[in-house]
């Protein structure tokens, strides 16, 4: 007779936009041996394409519009409700555009996993790309990292660094920037399916060990 195997990971994604980082995600999730299973995919905003691929890809969706709710606090808690009745192992934010109250993220603190679009902690916020080329960076990239209640302050897991070309501009840096988010971030997703990276007080644990600097995806 046969062991039961454990069920997988459950996965919700929660994105405001067209989905590109969530279609990874998917076509990852697809793989044979893929620690974890993509069970919602959730939005503040209504008819966006990220919710196409999702009920393309037979992923249950829901949306809740932050337009209908009066403050940000009535927003998360309507949120929050939302994402318990999935019961997610893991909440992975890809171009959820809504900065997310204290409250919320403590309640999801160890399981919460943002995508940037820069090698934080330089370039928090918005118009990343913009303000490298402005700079006269000649690295960009992005980061993964866990959500904590700083803005794009939480212990960084993983980067992929990008080269800025003299004629580069936001909108070529930026699909630079992109390709090797869709990369890094089924990686890292699977790292954390398979148990092999947890949120300490201040720093994350990478096999048992505390990494003491992000993992680097080579730059080819």
């Amino acid at each position: 007779m046969k062991a039961e195997q454990a069920p997988l990971p459950r996965i919700l994604v929660l994105v405001s936009g067209s989905g590109t980082n969530l279609q990874a995600l998917i076509d990852a999730s697809r793989e044979r041996d893929f620690p974890g299973q993509i069970t919602a995919v959730g939005s503040n905003r209504p008819g966006v394409f990220a919710l196409e691929r999702a009920a393309q890809a037979n992923i249950e969706t829901f949306v809740i519009d932050h337009k209908r709710f009066e403050s940000r606090e009535e927003f998360d808690a309507a949120l929050m409700a939302e994402i318990r009745r999935h019961n997610p192992d893991l909440i992975v934010l890809a171009g959820f555009m809504r900065i997310l109250t204290t409250d919320f993220v403590r309640a999801f603190r160890g399981k919460m996993l943002n995508i940037h679009p820069s090698l934080l902690p330089k370039y928090t916020g918005l118009n990343t790309h913009q303000r490298a080329i402005e700079a006269g960076d000649t690295l960009h990239g992005v980061s993964i990292h866990f959500v904590t209640e700083e803005l794009d302050g939480g212990p960084v897991i993983a980067q992929a660094e990008v080269q800025v070309a003299p004629d580069d501009a936001p909108k070529s840096l930026a699909e630079k920037v992109q390709e090797k988010e869709h990369i890094l971030y089924p990686i890292v997703v699977r790292w954390f399916c398979e148990g092999r990276i947890q949120l300490g007080s201040d720093y994350i644990l990478f096999d048992g060990e505390i990494l003491k600097a992000p993992m680097r995806l080579p730059d080819n």
